[in-house]
């Protein structure tokens, strides 16, 4: 059954209870396109097979215990076949007998741990590993290609390469597998390894595909020898588009970047302010800078990028826009152009490209640049290279330091809107010392440093009070003290790029209305999360959270203070007040009956992990059909009208949305 048809049944079962009676009958959208499709017939005795297959290799997985490492390795290939079978993703009669191929692959795999042995981990040529994703605990797959010049035991460092998969809205695990095994891709460099993340499937390495790619990159890493300063960033097409996204937000880390095509920001490429079209409210204009990479363009001049687009691909819009954007900041953009080309590498382009991006490989990034730029706009990404923003003055408006070692050893830096920051050096650079103090200027102003404490390397730490810096020594604080900080800064999607669990309520609403919308809105967030995020969301009943889940988990929590035993735990601690009459938000109330909050905030159980009332990740199916539009829908907060009942595209009428300021407080 797809989401959409289940999403029409649990309304219509509202609108039909006496609790939701007084609703308005605001008529049910129509469905919007499902993401993936719905799949083919397969022939009855084929399916009996490979269902017969399925339950082998998962008999045969039982004896694997759930912790080994190399389990994920086998896994996947379970994972692959059986969610094809159970979830109708076979989008071509002749994917049953690469179904039959990752069985047998699958099962050879197990019965060789079983017996102590690994040998596709030393294996060379087109390998599929996994890995256990910290965010749902699911296994997910990735691809590498080993070089034939490498055998186990092996420890020479060598280059990386990572490209990003184009759109397909049938790339399921057993599409992904199949092709990963049957391909090298694009990019073959000699002596050099190449990772083929599956980045949870369709969504420009954003959310949780963006956590997927490090993740892979940390798997092949921990696997075969890889050199982490010749690590080489590419993709085509939506690939193009997690280019441009991981380029600009991560420039440091790579040393070369190439997108092709793609998109590279939202409201020009999705067109948002057509004439007739109706705007998006503002704050989901503001959060558009959590993605668009023409906001961090300047960011590109820590690294090496060089960008494709074929002469007539109308996705070399993204490259124009870039181009015009790093022009404006200063600098030239790298551009390579297929003649007369669309949507696909040209050939003699590519032979260019290619010899570019190996010379920058060959080389490698530097160790601690002499001079490094940083934009951002929040500090889910506050670092280039040894630069670190640690708080800024105000989220979602730009930020920027403009820093460089000098050849006499003293630090310069320029910023605007930073409160506190960092500089941090894996390798001590000359002409610094350990023990000596660091002569550092901020902003004009002379300020001291010492590189060292105790003969122990530490990360040197400036705040500015009143438009004074100082270097502070970091001390532990005798309680929490709430500020928005790497990691810790919302908005409420952030949440799902760390591991969460949805936690369900198991007493009784305060009111019918807010029950029956919470129950349905859990119920359509945990199949979507799968249909999305290709990932078992982790459920477990309120009476049924630990400290250990408490200590290493955001925790969603469905439900209001009287059904969830945790949110009623927490509600005093919380910047909302929540009664059987009224809801309380930013000094304004609302009927309890017909209103609920929903908001992320850093959780009182623990403040270094966050909680989330009553959302899931807030982009609904209306986004499916580019990925452009899969950007967040809401800020750290917001209060939703119950009497417009959820659609594809909204969970009611948001009567009052925005973000709390730089100490989790409402703004002013």
């Amino acid at each position: 059954m797809s989401l959409s048809r289940l999403s029409s049944i649990l309304l219509l079962t509202l609108a039909l209870s006496p609790a939701f009676a007084y609703a308005q009958a605001a008529p049910v959208p129509p469905a919007t396109k499902r993401v993936p499709p719905k799949g083919v017939e397969i022939p009855a005795e084929e399916r009996t097979k490979l269902e017969a297959g399925v339950q082998e290799l998962a008999a045969e997985l039982k004896k694997i215990p759930a912790d080994a490492p190399l389990r994920p390795d086998v896994e996947i290939f379970l994972k692959a076949v059986d969610w094809a079978l159970r979830y109708d993703e076979f989008f071509n009669p002749k994917q049953t007998g690469n179904a039959q191929k990752l069985l047998a692959e699958g099962l050879a795999r197990a019965r060789a741990l079983q017996a102590g042995e690994s040998p596709w981990t030393a294996a060379t040529g087109n390998i599929v590993r996994g890995f256990r994703s910290k965010i749902d605990g699911s296994a997910q797959p990735y691809g590498i290609v080993v070089p034939a010049t490498w055998q186990a035991g092996d420890k020479k460092p060598r280059a990386l390469y990572v490209f990003n998969h184009g759109r397909g809205d049938t790339n399921s695990e057993l599409a992904f597998i199949s092709g990963r095994m049957g391909s090298a891709g694009e990019f073959t460099p000699a002596d050099t390894f190449v990772v083929h993340p599956y980045g949870r499937f369709c969504n420009a390495t954003k959310f949780a595909g963006e956590t997927d790619v490090f993740e892979s990159i940390a798997h092949a890493s921990s696997a075969y020898p890889i050199d982490q300063r010749r690590i080489v960033m590419t993709g085509f097409s939506m690939g193009g588009a997690s280019v441009w996204h991981l380029g600009a937000h991560y420039a440091w880390m790579w040393a070369a970047a190439s997108p092709g095509a793609g998109f590279s920001e939202t409201q020009v490429y999705t067109k948002a302010f057509a004439e007739g079209k109706e705007p998006p409210p503002w704050w989901e204009q503001t959060l558009w800078h959590l993605y668009n990479a023409t906001d961090y363009v300047a960011n590109l001049q820590n690294t090496a990028m060089i960008a494709y687009s074929g002469e007539i691909d109308p996705q070399k819009q993204s490259a124009d826009i870039m181009e015009k954007a790093a022009t404006d900041t200063g600098f030239k953009l790298e551009r390579i152009i297929g003649p007369n080309t669309g949507h696909k590498y040209e050939p003699e382009a590519k032979k260019e490209l290619d010899r570019r991006l190996e010379e920058h490989a060959a080389k490698g990034r530097p160790a601690n640049p002499a001079k490094v730029t940083l934009v951002t706009y929040t500090l889910k990404y506050n670092r280039q290279a040894w630069v670190n923003v640690n708080e800024l003055e105000e989220h979602w408006k730009r930020a920027e330091v403009k820093a460089e070692i000098t050849d006499g050893g003293t630090i310069k830096a320029t910023t605007s809107n930073v409160a506190s920051l960092s500089f941090s050096f894996p390798q001590l650079p000359p002409p610094f010392k350990t023990g000596q103090p660091v002569h550092v200027l901020l902003d004009g102003q002379d300020v001291t440093a010492t590189i060292s404490r105790d003969g122990e390397p530490w990360t040197p730490l400036f705040r500015k009070i009143a438009g004074h810096w100082s270097a502070v020594i970091p001390i532990k604080p005798l309680a929490p003290v709430l500020r928005k900080s790497h990691g810790l800064q919302g908005p409420i999607d952030d949440a799902f790029t760390d591991s969460f669990i949805y936690v369900r309520p198991t007493g009784k609403s305060l009111n019918d209305v807010v029950g029956a919308w919470v129950k349905a809105e859990m119920e359509r967030a945990i199949p979507q999360w799968r249909t999305v995020f290709r990932g078992d969301a982790r459920v477990v009943d309120d009476t049924a959270v630990t400290e250990e889940m408490i200590a290493n988990a955001n925790l969603v929590l469905w439900g209001d203070p009287a059904s969830n035993k945790v949110l009623a735990r927490i509600i005093g601690q919380l910047p909302i007040k929540w009664s059987a009459e009224s809801v309380e938000a930013h000094g304004v109330k609302y009927p309890a009956g017909s209103h609920v909050p929903i908001l992320i905030y850093p959780n009182p159980l623990n403040p270094k992990k966050y909680v989330v009332i009553n959302s899931s990740f807030t982009f609904r199916q209306g986004a499916d059909t580019t990925n452009a539009l899969q950007t967040p829908k809401l800020p750290d907060w917001a209060v939703v009208d119950l009497r417009t009942p959820p659609s594809a595209q909204w969970p009611g009428l948001v009567v009052d949305a925005g973000f709390f300021d730089e100490a989790w407080q409402w703004r002013k």
